[in-house]
């Protein structure tokens, strides 16, 4: 499938691109495009743009010069930052602690992309951590922990890999769900109540963002709720998660 740059609105764009496992299985990757008040550009994530999604974003862009900064919100998705950073060498890379270390050659922003310092950059973002669990697992194949971003103007919320949607069911009339990443319970922290830490956490995030609309993830593609929909199937997921979670 090709890659697709999908206008969600208030100046958001969701870019949908190809991530293969063993360079078989297409899981998906993802990218967001973001127009400031300003009238700069930030991304959230890095991709390597290519075709008429790449001459889509320099249209936009104006050949890249407006884009100010990218924003990796995922510790574990360095593959396409050392080409996000050629491709915009005048933006300020964005990253946890875990990014240099993996992509020394880009020149990284002191500040870490988790930190207030960042938030407080970009008042028009709302930022979460999930709570309980590790944010850099110690598991190199545990990827549930990484930072979630609210765009509320679009009604859009980007996350790479905590929350997912699972797969499109036959009947259409089946309201669209969320699921928890299958490797949470490993990424749990060793406090004995990281399982209710984790649920309390996820359960207060559906209400607070219970405006989302547009749920672009990394790997299971964008879904859009009905008014509602989104703090539903999160609170659903979250119910159903809870007891083995919570009981390790």
């Amino acid at each position: 499938m090709a890659d697709q740059i999908i206008n969600l609105g208030a100046e958001f764009w969701n870019i949908r691109g190809s991530f293969r496992l063993g360079g078989i299985i297409n899981i998906g990757t993802q990218c967001s495009l973001i127009q400031l008040p300003s009238g700069r550009f930030i991304f959230l994530d890095s991709y390597a743009l290519t075709g008429d999604v790449r001459k889509k974003v320099m249209v936009l862009t104006n050949n890249g010069q407006d884009v100010e900064a990218v924003l990796n919100v995922h510790p574990f998705h360095t593959v396409h930052c050392a080409q996000m950073a050629e491709d915009f060498p005048q933006a300020t890379f964005y990253g946890s602690e875990r990014h240099p270390k993996q992509v020394p050659e880009v020149q990284w922003s002191d500040d870490l992309v988790e930190s207030d310092a960042v938030a407080q950059r970009y008042p028009e973002l709302e930022f979460s951590i999930p709570k309980g669990i590790h944010y850099i697992s110690p598991n190199e194949k545990v990827h549930s922990g990484s930072l979630l971003v609210f765009h509320p103007a679009s009604q859009s919320v980007h996350v790479d890999d905590t929350f997912m949607s699972p797969p499109t069911k036959l009947l259409k009339a089946v309201l669209p769900e969320l699921m928890l990443h299958p490797m949470t319970k490993k990424a749990l922290t060793n406090e004995p109540n990281a399982g209710k830490q984790y649920c309390d956490w996820a359960t207060e995030l559906a209400h607070e963002w219970r405006d989302t609309r547009h749920f672009c993830a990394a790997h299971s593609g964008l879904v859009k709720f009905e008014a509602g929909g989104f703090e539903r199937a999160l609170l659903t997921a979250v119910d159903k998660a809870r007891p083995k979670l919570e009981n390790p």
